[in-house]
């Protein structure tokens, strides 16, 4: 009986909600910008290298040297 109860209670509950007015559709005012842009054109005459690794670039990265990497004489 209990469980009875609860679904028409649910189900009342439910068509209440549905039979609700909405407020309906909400206008939203749209706004046009135009977009200039602006295309430079480069000519780059670069040198592009070649490495036999993949991360040599990393490597050569990582094993810098500074002064204090020097050894001193003592």
């Amino acid at each position: 009986m209990k469980t009875i109860l609860t679904l028409i209670f649910i189900l009342f509950i439910g068509l209440a909600a549905q039979a609700q007015n909405g407020h309906g559709e909400v206008k939203v005012e749209t706004v046009t910008k135009s977009v200039v842009t602006k295309v430079a054109v480069k000519n780059d005459n670069s040198i592009a290298r070649l490495y036999m690794f993949k991360n040599s670039r990393v490597t050569k990265e990582l094993s810098f040297t500074t002064k204090l990497n020097k050894a001193k004489l003592a």
